[in-house]
């Protein structure tokens, strides 16, 4: 699933090349594009036809467009290879095309999904610590980038609970945005092990920790994300290239570039995580 950079960079791109236009027309191309919008698909098409697009929001890995006249939410689930591009209709249909809006512009906006865990749906905006977003969206917490986030907030919050680190970091419910590769990121630049209790990390090396996160999301941001293949791309089909200026994830054996011990891969909630040795030491086990 793309992470907070990836999907800053897709909403900078609907900033710039969908917002303040009409929806003239919606085709739904694949019935499982919108099975998160249960009323289906004739109500969809029917609530997004003729609406403006006023702005386009995202909190964490969640992104949405906000409709006009009645400040509806369309939420757009980007899923494991969700893409929302902008295309002259003349462009052919891309294989794993599931939606079509026709903007007043003339030109497409297209949701294509090879994987199709991803998708539209239309949801109620709703106003949590005076900020609107969809229902659907109210858990989430604020993200690093977000100009409310409030690090004393979180930290407070990693020192009452009892578990690791990158656990919690990969919660949405106390930071979000965050995945595994972000994670992986800033732990390593922190030093701290991801299996790391968060109620025995000081409160001034937590906030450290979050410091990094924001710096690793904000270079990758610059760089237009991270892209692995071809399946993360912005409104115009552009990969981001952050992968070539990660230091741990994905880096299994290579130098670790602050002291040269080869990075090691370990399993951690049925996916992979990446650490230094050296620099990040497991925790030792506290035994009963």
């Amino acid at each position: 699933m793309p992470e907070l950079p990836e999907v800053e960079v897709v909403r900078r791109g609907l900033t710039a090349h969908v917002v303040g236009h009409g929806i003239d027309s919606v085709e739904v191309l694949h019935p499982r594009a919108i099975r998160r919008h249960l009323p289906g698909a004739a109500d969809l098409v029917g609530r997004l036809e003729g609406r403006t697009v006023a702005a386009a929001e995202r909190r964490g890995k969640y992104l949405w467009l906000v409709l006009e006249p009645d400040s509806v939410a369309l939420v757009v689930h980007l899923g494991m290879s969700g893409q929302m591009l902008v295309q002259d209709p003349s462009v052919p249909d891309e294989k794993h095309l599931r939606i079509r809006a026709r903007l007043d512009t003339g030109t497409d906006l297209r949701f294509v999904d090879q994987r199709t865990f991803g998708g539209w749906a239309l949801a109620d905006l709703v106003t949590v610590d005076g900020t609107d977003v969809p229902d659907a969206v109210a858990h989430i917490a604020r993200d690093p980038l977000d100009p409310l986030f409030d690090p004393d907030r979180v930290v407070k919050t990693l020192r009452g609970k009892h578990t690791e680190i990158k656990r919690a970091l990969l919660d949405q419910t106390i930071v979000s945005g965050v995945g595994n590769i972000y994670a992986d990121e800033a732990l390593w630049r922190a030093e701290i092990h991801g299996n790391r209790p968060t109620d025995k990390l000081s409160g001034p090396r937590l906030h450290l920790l979050l410091d990094h996160v924001g710096a690793v999301m904000r270079e990758a941001l610059d760089q237009g994300g991270t892209s692995f293949d071809a399946l993360y791309v912005n409104v115009n089909g552009q990969s981001g290239y952050f992968d070539r200026s990660l230091n741990a994830y994905g880096q299994e054996d290579r130098p670790c570039p602050r002291c040269g011990a080869p990075i090691r891969r370990e399993k951690f909630m049925n996916r992979s995580s990446y650490s230094c040795p050296t620099c990040q030491p497991r925790p030792r086990l506290v035994r009963g």
